[in-house]
């Protein structure tokens, strides 16, 4: 599946760039234009868009992600097969983060991208010993990974467009988050992959992007790759992601649009492993149950603010639904993402 996806990515530039190969830097009326409230993608997808010569944004999204059931491959299973060959048990797992971002166009052909996040992790796990079931919870916060990337436009012309992005991720976020367990006896002991802030690795992001729209719809598409460049201080690292995503919104008035969006998501599995963690106590200290497939359809809205004290204010919500999970190991099921953000640019 990571293949398919790599594929495809390299079949969009080849189309693209077959389509147009001359660019200007004088604005027309067959430019893609960002001035509607289809003019950026679906709040869920990053990168999707460039700025004019010095033209600044800023924006802010809220994410929450809920996880719940466990999962075997594409299967369902249940605690008892997991207390089989483990004594703790993941029940669900929310998510939340708080992601704020900056972008700046020192040219019409290049932007520049900043993007933080605060991440909140809560996990509610089930403990068997001795017939007898103990139920508990763990929690992280702090503030994650910051990535930085340039994008660098290709071309504008004829209402389609097309851009790359190169960036890296750098390692801010914790890879020590601690927590009491009921095996801890009060004290705090390092908690499990999935509840780690940061990755600990330094990262680069990769992708490519093409925008199309005509009066009444717009849509893209859009292949975005993270790649782990080293082995983190703990002696793991986590998996590459390889994402493929096209949408298609329709403009309803001139502040409002519909869209919906598929997206394909292969995340490899987690390399190495923590010494400090026993992959035999629960699911999510084994690096066994890590990485998958996941197919995503999601629908989501925009509404933009074009004149008055708030010209260029944007506000979007999507909701992402997985339809389609293979996942590698004993996961917990993805169930849904909600995201809700604002832009503003000036």
């Amino acid at each position: 599946m990571k293949n398919i996806i790599i594929a495809c990515a390299i079949m969009l530039s080849f189309i693209t760039f077959a389509q147009e190969n001359k660019t200007t830097n004088n604005h027309s009326e067959n430019d893609w234009t960002a001035n509607r409230p289809d003019g950026h993608a679906p709040i869920g997808v990053m990168g999707d868009h460039v700025h004019h010569q010095g033209e600044w944004m800023f924006s802010y999204r809220f994410m929450n992600m809920s996880m719940k059931r466990l999962k075997l491959d594409s299967d369902n299973v249940s605690k008892d097969e997991v207390f089989n060959q483990y004594m703790v048990a993941p029940l669900e797992m929310t998510m939340q983060m708080h992601m704020l971002g900056a972008m700046y166009a020192p040219t019409d052909k290049l932007t520049f991208m900043v993007m933080g996040n605060y991440i909140s992790n809560d996990m509610d796990l089930q403990m068997r010993m001795m017939q007898m079931n103990t139920n508990f919870s763990t929690n992280s916060s702090g503030f994650g990974d910051i990535s930085v990337s340039a994008l660098y436009q290709f071309f504008n012309k004829n209402h389609k467009s097309l851009h790359a992005e190169l960036g890296v991720v750098l390692p801010t976020g914790s890879i020590e988050e601690k927590d009491e367990t009921p095996m801890s006896n009060g004290e705090e002991i390092l908690l499990p992959y999935p509840m780690q802030i940061g990755s600990g690795s330094v990262s680069t992001r990769l992708g490519l992007t093409y925008l199309w729209q005509n009066e009444l719809l717009s849509g893209g598409v859009q292949a975005r790759s993270l790649i782990r460049l080293n082995e983190n201080d703990d002696n793991y690292t986590l998996g590459n992601k390889y994402e493929l995503t096209s949408w298609v919104a329709i403009r309803t008035t001139e502040s409002l649009s519909f869209s919906l969006r598929g997206k394909a998501e292969y995340t490899d599995a987690i390399k190495g492993a923590n010494e400090n963690l026993m992959p035999m106590m629960v699911t999510t200290a084994d690096t066994n149950n890590s990485g998958g497939f996941i197919f995503y359809a999601n629908p989501g809205a925009n509404y933009y603010i074009s004149k008055g004290t708030f010209k260029n204010l944007r506000l979007a919500t999507e909701l992402i639904l997985p339809v389609y999970q293979k996942l590698d190991g004993y996961q917990l099921h993805n169930n849904y993402t909600f995201t809700l953000g604002a832009q503003y640019s000036f």
